[in-house]
């Protein structure tokens, strides 16, 4: 064996000083420990080892403060702070082996190339035309969490430069912005959490943080190129200048040319070709590069990139390749190589840490009320404003840029670095719990009331939210829509949504679709079927009068698919959903699944839902082809068994009976001397309470009856297209021969849901039940056993969880469901 040789040495700068550090050139993997090569003294095992300890300490802190709702980047941080100087770095194996300062430069350079693609990533994920629509407001709310902030912090300044060796102007103006800053991509990662992105407050929030962003990059740079004895203050205008010439030259030259690369390359079957996708990752190392060359992070040019790179499939296709590794295995090296570099030590005496606490308290306290006030002049909620404040308190990736781009410049000191990172902790700690406790979306409060389609009034507009999974939804539920009778009095807003899977691990998105933008060629199936859905409901718009259209696409998992779908009813304040049966109709008259998550998809809204929800069967409902409201023609049967479901179903079925061309019979079932009532279990006490409630519920629940029966009667006593049958019936059994009984005039069943109701007249049916969403009357209408092939929407009435229904019910299961309708109808 011959002798071994060393390569040639190389030398570069220490990270955590001024020091010289030696390192090799050509040691980048071993020969094996057989040939006595110890793999710790090569770059690459040794990045491996350091990647792996990383990525499981992350993994334990995250692990550790999930139930204390903390957000990711504060495990991170503290994984780092754990695995460098301040903790185990005071071993010396830690320190001069598995996190030696030869090592760092690769560690640092692989984490930069992470967030390269990260803030890429956030680009992506951000629409202009909303930071345009909110710009003004957003302007306004970022100016207000500033200034407030950076005063305090230039206040505390005086009392901790004294602390380190930095310049005193110098530190005042960085520590300020430090305090004044919002981190977008943290406030990104917390509204994704959340699901608030698409919520009014998510908009504004991201619109003010990249406004925020904009300034604080701004006086980073400022304060960096003044303060390095090399530069002049020319140099700061230079790049100012450069960087607003490299945005420009990316919005009107660089997007064209994106959009048109997309246009041009994408396949039928929706995958884009390798050329397109290296294109586009190649472009996030070039736009760094550009802006690394003029002066600013090479992070700016890779934010830039994403910022206008056009919204669509490739974007989506982009997103879904990239995130999980992202996040998952090189985002956490520059928050843990940030915790690296910072020693805690370094913050000395029980003073500065006190003075420390406090500025951070009072700077978020300043942020929170200067956004407040603003909140409160535009007319937002007091506890939005609160929300809002708190988000824009968020700490993390862009501050953390700037601090490695001082130190690296030495204009920050060990000190004034370890000062900031436990800020940046501090902050982000009090911040998720807080904002959970003040302003939980799923619990909030909308100050709406016609959440039913029994309430709202009828002289007013209704809101129907129609959900839509392919385009063979959509002809019968444009059928329904124009048959429910808009006119100038009872307007009708239509929001249609079109449903589409996220199958990789991207975030949800919600596709705003302009109704007033010229017809393009679709570039992937599912823009296609959006086209073409969007397309219908314009063709609804133009036809029908006093119809109101506005498209959206929703791309989730089905798993939260259903969240999306309840967010967006209550944020457009809608009166009623309309879903899809997960079965679609086959050519012999029976029925076949489409999607089994469907089915997933409508149980859970139906639990969740703000709003009532009617659930369609699709067989085909006549006249749907028909877009002149004069041509609609539909024979409208109401099943009425009781009940605050079947209420809500004819209550649409009287709306709908208005339209000229619509006839409508409504048959109620009584049961009979015969009907034997379902039996309570004997072990209960009769004077028990909670059976005594029961009871008075159901004899006010069937006054309810006959006063809705009775007020329609009223209304239709001299309509002739109106009927009314009373049938009685002393089980499920003669229940069941009644219906097929019908006559095979009617092409549309309405029938409420009637979960929780027990009735003799459907009794022994419940047990053959296969879709229990749809209820026991639903399921035998849309069953294929039933031998009409008629259409039918099984309707369910919302209850709402308080005396003034100002709440939204959310039950974990379809038990509590039940319990609310019944205590809702004690109420009533």
């Amino acid at each position: 064996m011959g002798t071994h040789q060393m390569p040639p040495i190389m030398a570069a700068p220490g990270l955590l000083g001024n020091e010289t550090v030696c390192y090799s050139g050509t040691m980048i993997t071993t020969n094996g420990i057989f040939v006595h090569e110890d793999p710790m003294g090569f770059s690459l095992p040794i990045f491996i080892f350091q990647l792996v300890l990383i990525v499981l300490t992350c993994r334990l802190f995250m692990l550790l403060l999930k139930p204390l709702n903390q957000p990711r980047i504060l495990a991170e941080l503290i994984a780092g702070i754990i695995l460098g100087p301040s903790a185990m770095g005071r071993f010396k194996w830690v320190a001069n082996v598995a996190f030696s300062k030869s090592t760092l430069a690769l560690l640092e350079t692989i984490a930069n190339i992470g967030i390269l693609y990260f803030v890429f990533i956030i680009g992506l994920e951000m629409d202009l035309s909303v930071i345009r629509k909110n710009g003004k407001k957003a302007f306004v709310f970022a100016i207000s969490g500033i200034f407030l902030p950076f005063l305090i912090g230039c206040a505390f300044s005086f009392f901790l430069h004294h602390k380190t060796t930095m310049k005193e102007d110098t530190f005042l103006i960085f520590f300020s912005i430090f305090l004044s800053i919002t981190a977008l991509p943290v406030v990104s990662r917390i509204l994704s959490e959340f699901r608030l992105l698409d919520m009014e407050i998510g908009k504004i929030v991201q619109s003010a943080a990249l406004f925020n962003n904009t300034f604080g990059a701004a006086f980073v740079v400022f304060v960096i190129s003044t303060a390095e004895s090399q530069t002049i203050f020319s140099t700061t205008l230079w790049v100012i200048a450069s960087s607003i010439i490299f945005v420009m030259f990316s919005i009107f030259v660089v997007r064209p040319g994106i959009s048109w690369l997309a246009r041009r390359s994408t396949p039928e079957d929706e995958n884009f070709t390798n050329f397109t996708i290296s294109i586009a990752l190649g472009g996030v190392m070039i736009f760094g590069f550009i802006s690394d060359s003029i002066g600013v992070h090479p992070s700016f040019g890779a934010f830039v990139f994403g910022l206008v790179f056009p919204n669509g499939p490739l974007a989506v296709t982009l997103i879904e390749r990239l995130e999980d590794f992202i996040t998952g295995f090189l985002l956490p090296l520059f928050f843990v190589s940030s915790g690296l570099k910072t020693n805690v030590s370094k913050i000395q005496g029980a003073s500065t840490w006190f003075t420390l606490i406090m500025a951070s308290i009072l700077s978020s306290v300043a942020k929170v009320a200067g956004t407040v006030l603003v909140a409160l002049s535009v007319k937002m909620p007091f506890r939005e404003g609160v929300a809002l404040g708190l988000l824009m308190n968020s700490k993390g990736l862009a501050e953390l840029i700037g601090l490695n781009h001082g130190k690296d410049q030495k204009v920050i000191d060990d000190t004034a670095y370890a000062m900031m990172v436990i800020t940046t902790i501090f902050m982000n700690a009090v911040i998720t719990p807080l904002l959970m406790q003040i302003y939980r979306p799923a619990r909030k409060f909308v100050p709406y009331k016609r959440r039913t389609i029994q309430k709202t009034k009828a002289d007013a507009e209704m809101r129907i939210l129609a959900c839509i999974h392919t385009p063979r939804n959509a002809p019968t539920i444009i059928s329904l829509l124009e048959a429910s009778h808009p006119t100038k009095k009872t307007p009708i807003s239509v929001f249609s949504l079109h449903l589409v899977e996220l199958t990789g691990h991207g975030s949800a998105t919600l596709i705003v679709h302009n109704s007033q933008k010229s017809d393009s060629t679709a570039i992937n199936r599912m823009q296609a079927q959006s086209d073409q859905i969007t397309n219908a409901f314009k063709t609804l718009e133009q036809h029908t009068n006093f119809v109101s259209v506005q498209s959206l696409t929703s791309i989730s998992p089905y798993s939260t698919m259903h969240e999306e779908i309840c967010n967006l009813a209550e944020d457009k304040r809608v009166a009623f959903i309309i879903v899809p049966f997960h079965k679609q109709p086959t050519v012999d008259g029976g029925m076949e699944s489409a999607n089994s998550k469907i089915q997933m998809l409508n149980q859970n809204v139906l639990v969740n839902a703000p709003c009532s929800i009617g659930i369609l069967v699709d067989r085909g409902l006549s006249g749907s082809k028909s877009l002149t409201a004069g041509q609609v023609s539909h024979n409208i049967a109401v099943l009425f068994f009781g009940g605050p479901d079947d209420r809500e179903a004819l209550s649409y079925a009287m709306r709908m009976s208005e339209h000229p061309g619509n006839s409508l019979n409504v048959i109620r079932f009584f049961p009979g001397p015969n009907a034997v009532e379902p039996t309570m279990d004997q072990s209960h006490d009769l004077n028990d309470t909670g059976i005594l409630t029961l009871q008075i519920g159901k004899e006010q629940d069937k006054q309810l009856d006959d006063d809705c029966i009775k007020e329609f009667r009223m209304m239709k006593a001299t309509d002739e297209s109106f009927s009314y049958i009373e049938k009685v019936v002393n089980s499920g059994e003669e229940t069941v021969a009644v219906i097929r009984a019908l006559d095979n005039i009617h092409d549309l069943f309405l029938v409420g849901r009637g979960e929780g109701i027990i009735s003799p007249l459907t009794a022994g049916l419940t047990e053959w039940s296969e879709c229990p969403e749809l209820g026991v009357i639903g399921d035998l209408l849309a069953s294929a056993d039933f031998a009409a092939a008629v259409s039918v929407l099984v309707v369910q009435q919302y209850v709402g969880v308080g005396p003034n229904d100002d709440g939204i019910g959310t039950p974990d299961n379809a038990s509590q469901q039940e319990e609310q309708c019944i205590m809702a109808s004690v109420r009533q």
